[in-house]
């Protein structure tokens, strides 16, 4: 083994776990603590100032001046108790991470000295520098400014000795330059669609608000390993390895014991969690080795979004604490599982009603068969565009994949939802859609098993999964912003409502009664999805391919060319009527992608060149040259029969030589197609040159991976698969 293999190895195979030390307090009794909560909210704050910023929450009226000042030297006084120093305003920008410029509390007195301030103003607006985060040429180089401005809705929080206000970041002349402003939007349309047609059922209804539950897995490695290896380094996979004679084929890591190492790294991110109000609830070992997830409880959209945000940098930092590194990259090693993040959402009331669940009564059920239906509606006629939010060059490694969706979006419903829709078809408008077991069976009376979260299986192929209160969005890549598919799915059901509610009063002016002219609006609508985008079957196959391309689904596997669903006729209609994006953000955003996609395979492209040429080739023509040294020593011993004797050094060499040829062959060919590539000005011609690089790395990897099995364990430079994934 190499000596520096050697040692990481053996380092990581020594590490014990990281003692944790737990809380003297139970967990909801710290729950929350370095979050300004409301409980902190009505302590810091006058009475009058408290119910205008509950207001401002709740009702999105906005705070006068006066009353911001007073806010923030509530929440001034609250962070310095916890001896914070600085504030910054807390920002997702279109890297999918989040950003931040630390100020400190500290300004002169005016009489020589220093006090800690913090007005409204310090507390409603920033202005970070806009040039230089990705922004598709909404922002010129020499045009910098651009601002933040706190996001009421997403409670501030203290990290370390900072202060941090979650906010939107818009550029100068107000276009959206972030994830969490179009979010906002689309969190704002789909309670406007939503809430009039809800009314119909219940007049109380007043707000419809949308909710999310994500699912964040995640691999851990140990980090010496992980700074033996430049490709994980800079590009968070491994561009070269043989897979592991023992990986996940067993099935023993998922579900199982969790490592000693692991237990206590997951102890201390679920403590930190817990202080910053991130609910969390489930942790447990995932199918691959080394993989692992966890998840919290439903939440708001808009804030469930900011937890997760949070969260993947809290596993990043503590992870170090434990000595690993964590690996968010959808596919980070070959031949195994790869990480998502799934996306389940659904549609509650502020009278406590889920409307993505049956219902008590045959009137709760028609709503919930109206929000059910018309989901599926926009999920078909914007499927295109959900798919092009989860796109992106790392979570093309892992979708289609055998734990992961295909890159065609379409629904699961399960067997009691696809009969539930086709009985409705052939009822009467007028038919009541019960529960079974709750009321007295009747003749064509529609039924709704009573156990309806159980009735329900599961189809790890389908993107977008009925799982009995909710929807499952599977296909989210395991480092993104939630907001992205959100974002979109949230504008596309608002459109959709819309268009519903227009049919319907259309239909009830007609003299309908409220039930009949639901029913007769939702049949056409059932006959036109039931058979396109409802599809319980294996989405792996082939078949289904040529079956959905024949259904009017979208089936591009190319990436860049994904992205240009964004700016079709229907998407911009949809976002521009929604209000969610302008035609000039939905333009600055494609660019952008375009260009984050050209530079993650630029990178891959640069590491797995110089790791071919560098570390691979070299460590091949040594073990070579000792095979030929072999042959000559047989030579000069046995000159009659060295032929025979040294046959499998012969052959070894002859291998190597093979290999060799053909990893410099492709890796020179690679590298003029990147000089090529690189002149291309276009953002979108350049990005179809790098998906055709993108294309070719594999074809890099396969030789070098022959090697690793060839050339002496003892000389390769790298670590692998067998050594990173059995580490814990």
């Amino acid at each position: 083994m190499s000596t520096l293999r050697f040692d990481v190895v053996q380092t990581a195979f020594k590490k014990k776990a990281v003692d944790v030390e737990a809380p003297a307090k139970l967990t909801s009794e710290y729950f929350a603590e370095l979050v300004f909560t409301r409980d902190k909210m009505r302590k810091y704050l006058d009475s009058k100032s408290y119910a205008a910023l509950i207001n401002c929450v709740d009702n999105g009226v906005s705070l006068d001046r006066d009353t911001a000042d007073n806010v923030a030297a509530g929440m001034k006084a609250w962070a310095l108790e916890h001896g914070v120093t600085h504030v910054t305003h807390w920002f997702q920008p279109l890297t999918d991470g989040t950003a931040e410029k630390h100020d400190s509390f500290m300004e002169y007195d005016g009489k020589g000295g220093m006090i800690e301030s913090f007005n409204g103003k310090s507390l409603a607006q920033q202005e970070p520098d806009a040039s230089s985060f990705p922004n598709g040429g909404i922002r010129a180089t020499f045009e910098a400014r651009g601002y933040t401005a706190w996001d009421p809705t997403s409670p501030v929080f203290i990290d370390g000795d900072t202060l941090c206000i979650p906010t939107v970041f818009i550029s100068y002349t107000g276009e959206a330059l972030d994830y969490k402003t179009p979010l906002k939007k689309a969190i704002k349309a789909v309670n406007d669609a939503a809430v009039p047609i809800c009314q119909l059922f219940d007049p109380k209804v007043k707000k419809v608000i949308p909710y999310l539950g994500w699912e964040q897995e995640y691999f851990l490695v140990d980090e010496d390993l992980y700074a033996a290896r430049p490709d994980l380094m800079l590009t968070g996979r491994t561009l070269i390895g043989h897979e592991s004679s023992k990986n996940q084929q067993l099935d023993d890591h998922y579900f199982g014991a969790i490592p000693s190492r692991v237990a206590a790294f997951m102890r201390d991110i679920e403590f930190e969690g817990y202080r910053l109000g991130i609910p969390l609830k489930t942790r447990h070992n995932e199918v691959a080795p080394n993989q692992f997830e966890l998840a919290p409880i439903f939440g708001e959209l808009n804030l469930s979004n900011d937890q997760n945000q949070l969260m993947m940098n809290i596993m990043n930092k503590v992870a170090r604490k434990h000595g690993f590194v964590v690996l968010l990259h959808e596919k980070p090693f070959a031949g195994i599982n790869g990480s998502g993040k799934h996306n389940n959402w659904s549609l509650g009331t502020d009278t406590g009603v889920c409307l993505h669940a049956p219902g008590k009564d045959p009137v709760s059920n028609l709503q919930f068969v109206t929000f059910f239906v018309n989901t599926l509606a926009a999920v078909q006629k914007h499927n295109s565009v959900l798919k092009a939010t989860i796109a992106s060059a790392t979570n093309a490694h892992r979708l289609g994949a055998n734990e992961a969706p295909p890159a065609i979006v379409s629904a699961f419903l399960g067997q009691t939802m696809t009969k539930v829709l086709r009985n409705l078809l052939e009822m009467p408008s007028d038919t009541p859609i019960d529960i079974a077991g709750k009321k007295s069976r009747s003749v064509g009376l529609v039924d709704i098993p009573e156990i309806f979260v159980d009735n329900t299986d599961r189809n790890r192929t389908s993107p977008f999964a009925f799982t009995g209160n909710r929807f499952e969005f599977r296909a989210v890549g395991s480092p993104a912003n939630c907001a992205g598919a959100m974002t979109t799915l949230n504008a596309a059901v608002a459109e959709q409502l819309v268009e519903f509610k227009a049919e319907v009063d259309k239909e009830m002016a007609a003299g309908k009664t409220m039930t009949v002219a639901v029913m007769d609006v939702l049949k056409p609508i059932i006959a036109s999805i039931i058979d396109v985008v409802c599809f319980d079957g294996n989405g792996y196959s082939d078949e289904w391919v040529k079956e959905a391309a024949g259904r009017g689904l979208d089936i591009e596997r190319c990436v860049p060319k994904m992205f240009l669903a964004f700016t079709t006729p229907s998407s911009l209609e949809m976002f521009t009527k929604t209000g969610v994006y302008t035609a000039k953000e939905l333009e600055a955003r494609n660019e952008v992608k375009w260009e984050m996609y050209t530079k993650k395979v630029q990178i891959e492209a640069r590491v797995l060149g110089r790791m071919a040429i560098n570390h691979i080739i070299p460590t091949a023509i040594e073990y070579q040259s000792r095979l030929l040294n072999n042959i000559k020593s047989m030579k000069d011993v046995f000159p009659d029969e060295y032929q025979k004797l040294a046959a499998t050094d012969i052959e070894l060499v002859r291998s190597i030589s093979g290999f060799v040829d053909d990893i410099r062959t492709k890796v020179d060919a690679m590298i003029e197609a990147r000089k090529v590539a690189n002149k291309i000005e276009d953002e979108y011609q350049k990005a179809m040159a790098y998906y055709d690089i993108a294309e070719s790395l594999e074809a890099i990897r396969r030789p070098i991976d022959k090697l690793e099995e060839i050339v002496d364990n003892d000389l390769w430079p790298l670590p692998k698969y067998r050594e990173i994934l059995f580490i814990n």
